[in-house]
């Protein structure tokens, strides 16, 4: 696992996906950021989410989904913890802290849930334990 030594801020307006998340047992917002995001690492990142003015601990997919899409677009997906709601077209805030692990193809889509869910629980403790410093 990688830390960050700053914050990483990503601001974005959600847009409409495709709906794998949501199908996968962990719905995304999509983000379009408003600036080039050349310098930020793909992969999975543990962050906090700023959505109408409350945090919410996120998990955050950046690259192309290869085991979802094929030749897929860069893109920035976060799976908001205990959030419940209608925020598309909205603007939220990331802030990465800890880059979890690479992006890459999973052989099943049971291999990338299990992945997933476990990168959830991650995400969750390590948030959790920044939260206490």
């Amino acid at each position: 696992m990688k830390t960050n030594n700053q914050t990483i801020k990503i601001v974005g307006r959600v847009t409409s996906g495709n709906a794998l998340g949501h199908l996968l047992g962990f719905p995304t917002a999509n983000l379009k950021p408003t600036v080039e995001l050349a310098q930020v690492a793909d992969g999975v990142w543990a962050a906090w989410a700023s959505v109408e003015g409350r945090d919410y601990m996120a998990v955050v997919n950046i690259g192309r989904s290869p085991s979802v899409v094929e030749n897929g677009e860069r893109r920035v997906e976060a799976h908001l913890v205990d959030f419940e709601g209608d925020i598309y077209n909205q603007e939220i805030t990331l802030r990465l802290l800890f880059h979890l692990r690479e992006e890459r193809k999973f052989p099943s889509r049971e291999a990338l849930v299990e992945q997933i869910a476990k990168d959830k629980q991650e995400a969750i403790a390590l948030l959790t334990d920044a939260k206490n410093i």
